[in-house]
């Protein structure tokens, strides 16, 4: 199975089922396989063949969706990519991944006119128009219309065969340092992980769940639109995150599942007007991408009397790894128990696993591991070591098979000898009642190797340094302390919201 054939289920069995809504528009399943299979055919027609690599450039929007599955109907393998990364970084993802074919938003127009003539090898640019008025001209033979290309499709269209080893997506993992790996993921890889995943939530067809996530970033990819689609539930697409919108959308269309990021939940816990009614109709929020501060958790659970499950997953496993379950009380800080066919173990530098409560590297294997990177054998050879997948993140588990995540391993702090792992630190911090967000990193120290800094954003103006380094004092080891405080109007965050210590530390370190 795969998701080309899960989805075309999903028609079968729930024709006119509301797949997704978009802006107020709604597509049934019946209505969005037509349209993959015609795309798909249009694909063909232009010469996208199996084993192809087509880039997508699209926001969330149901052009994504649409291209996505017509485009691995053909057999091809997809890229999604940033819609906002600069032209240099888009042109190293396409040029590295040996992308054929481009699909975009016309908004990116002037991007793709630019980078055409340094992109030689890239046969078409498929425009998905979004302005109804005084649409573009399509005068570069390289241009298509989306629209046009639906329209040169055939509705029987079958496509080739696709097999479990075939490869379905890559993912560019926006990596700490150097450039961008593609992560290789194949069609079982996909399938297995959204099936497993939507499992282990108990998703249905009754469901609906808000996609507000980056749709090109593989958390929402597989929780919020794969998954979904595969059990026949309705997606609803938003094309930016809002709090004022999210909280519209669950009153407007009784969404049943939330599915975001810790910056999501500070802002929705933070919105003046939330009401602990707006989430009546959520059964279950979801949570991902990074660690979700245990004092945001409670805090939010609190207000809207609704279950945060915690999970964890990486773009090279697909993403899923760990889910908090769903049938007993979840665990405060925890990412979970694996989910159904993964098994993740902690492990010390030889590759040994280590005792319940031991800090070690968190290794992965199933069905939903990567190929490897694309075009890069040496990196695959590091990181999949004898079937396992070493994430680079170091965690924990305790006697009930409930995983933590300590930290990056590559962001760990060494003060004098002592561990200092960021997340403890920022915990501290976010207790504080004053405190939004925080982030914290090490810094070279003549004395001591490295001190602990920490960023602030705060709501109340009149909180000083001293006062929140005493409140540090009083609930940290000396060592773990920070040595300085700095507040800031805002802390630096990826596409999905992520907040990005690496940045932080590269502009106080050159």
């Amino acid at each position: 199975m795969n998701l080309v054939e899960t989805l075309s289920q999903s028609a079968l069995r729930h024709p006119n089922h509301s797949a997704i809504i978009f802006e107020g528009q709604t597509f049934s399943y019946s209505t969005l396989e037509t349209y993959i299979t015609k795309f798909a055919s249009g694909l063909s027609k232009l010469g996208i063949e199996k084993g192809d690599k087509v880039a997508l450039v699209v926001g969330n929007s149901p052009h994504f969706i649409i291209a996505l599955y017509g485009a691995l109907k053909v057999g091809a393998a997809v890229i999604p990519v940033n819609p906002l990364y600069a032209p240099d970084e888009l042109v190293y993802i396409l040029t590295n991944g040996d992308a054929k074919a481009v699909i975009t938003l016309d908004l990116f127009l002037p991007l793709v006119e630019k980078a055409s003539p340094i992109l030689p090898n890239i046969d078409h640019f498929i425009i998905c128009e979004t302005k109804q008025e005084n649409p573009y001209e399509f005068k570069n033979n390289k241009l298509k219309s989306f629209t046009n290309v639906v329209g040169l499709g055939d509705q029987d269209f079958k496509g080739p065969k696709l097999h479990d080893d075939d490869l379905a997506v890559i993912l560019y993992t926006s990596g700490t340092t150097g450039k961008p790996k593609g992560a290789m993921l194949t069609h079982k890889n996909l399938y297995s992980n959204a099936m497993d995943a939507g499992h282990f939530l108990s998703f249905s067809s009754t469901e609906k769940v808000i996609a507000t996530l980056p749709a090109f970033h593989v958390f929402c990819l597989t929780v919020a639109l794969n998954a979904p689609l595969m059990y026949g539930a309705t997606v609803i697409l938003v094309p930016k995150f809002s709090p004022k919108e999210i909280f519209d959308i669950i009153r407007t269309y009784k969404a049943t599942v939330f599915a975001g990021v810790p910056t999501m939940y500070n802002f929705l816990y933070q919105f003046p007007e939330g009401k602990t009614e707006d989430f009546e109709s959520i059964r279950l929020c979801i949570s991902g991408g990074s660690s979700l501060p245990v004092a945001l958790l409670e805090n939010f659970e609190k207000k809207f009397k609704v279950i945060i499950s915690e999970g964890y997953g990486l773009s090279e496993a697909s993403p899923v790894t760990t889910f908090n379950p769903l049938d007993r009380p979840r665990k405060a800080g925890s990412i979970g128990t694996n989910i159904s066919n993964v098994e993740n173990k902690v492990v010390n530098a030889l590759g040994h696993e280590v005792a319940v409560g031991e800090v070690g590297e968190l290794i992965v294997r199933g069905p939903n591991i990567m190929k490897g990177y694309y075009n890069m054998p040496e990196e695959t050879a590091m990181t999949i070591r004898d079937g396992w997948l070493y994430t680079g993140d170091l965690a924990r588990i305790d006697e009930d098979g409930y995983f933590y995540i300590v930290d990056r391993k590559k962001e760990l702090i060494l003060v004098g000898g002592y561990n200092v792992y960021p997340r403890e630190v920022e915990e501290v911090i976010y207790n504080h009642p004053d405190v939004v967000e925080c982030a914290v990193i090490g810094l070279p120290d003549d004395n001591f190797g490295e001190s602990v800094k920490a960023y602030v954003v705060s709501k109340n103006p009149s909180l000083s340094v001293e006062t929140l380094s005493e409140y540090c004092k009083a609930h940290l080891a000396k060592y773990k302390v920070p040595r300085s405080i700095e507040f800031i109007p805002e802390l630096p965050k990826n596409a999905t919201g992520k907040i990005l210590r690496r940045a932080l530390k590269d502009s106080v370190v050159q």
